[in-house]
């Protein structure tokens, strides 16, 4: 996807310039982190609860908040909630999680006959592992470009999070199943589609 990230690149010096257009992009990092720590949430067995989804919870409800804590650095009162204007790509920005899981599911569903919990279970696997796919590509991005205009914040502590992540799931999608590439390209084929979208939204209201 060179060309979308060659976008994305000159795009993110256009928001690091603006410190009101930086605060928004900040506040919808946050609010994607704090969906996902609720889609998390939602997945989980009512009794059977591994530590591992315990801690990945805490840690994307505390990528949340740390990006929120960050939009300090650019002024007073920016942004106080997650509410449409503050948002950038409001629409697309808040059914990504929600659309790439219904996608997955009724994958799931009609692939493998998954239902119940383990439908839960496995679609938490899936929407996750693409999405820590997704952030492995544009936290490092964003990063470059805080890099590069001296900024003083910065996400590599997320960054390093999110790459934990990623082995994590790649660990337990392979005891999911035995078609577990299969199921992880499908993931990210669909990610890659309401990605694309919301990109293009997000550009759109930059340039």
């Amino acid at each position: 996807m060179p060309v979308m990230n060659d976008q994305l690149n000159q795009s993110l010096e256009t928001i690091l310039q603006k410190p009101s257009l930086h605060a928004r992009w900040l506040n919808t990092l946050s609010m994607l982190e704090n969906a996902g720590a609720r889609k998390i949430k939602q997945c989980e067995h009512p009794v059977f609860v591994p530590e591992d989804i315990l801690k990945h919870a805490a840690e994307e409800a505390r990528h949340a908040w740390f990006l929120k804590k960050q939009l300090k650095k650019l002024g007073k009162d920016l942004c106080p909630t997650y509410e449409a204007p503050f948002i950038m790509a409001p629409v697309i920005s808040s059914r990504y999680l929600h659309l790439l899981d219904t996608r997955i599911c009724r994958y799931l569903k009609q692939r493998f006959g998954f239902s119940g919990h383990d439908l839960k279970y496995a679609a938490y696997l899936l929407v996750t592992y693409a999405i820590e796919v997704r952030a492995d590509e544009l936290y490092p991005l964003y990063q470059a470009a805080l890099k590069k205009y001296n900024s003083t914040i910065s996400v590599n502590n997320i960054i390093a999070e999110e790459q934990q992540h990623l082995a994590s799931m790649e660990k337990q999608l392979q005891k999911l199943s035995p078609d577990w590439k299969e199921i992880c390209a499908t993931a990210i084929k669909e990610e890659a589609g309401l990605y694309n979208e919301w990109l293009s939204a997000v550009f759109a209201e930059i340039h």
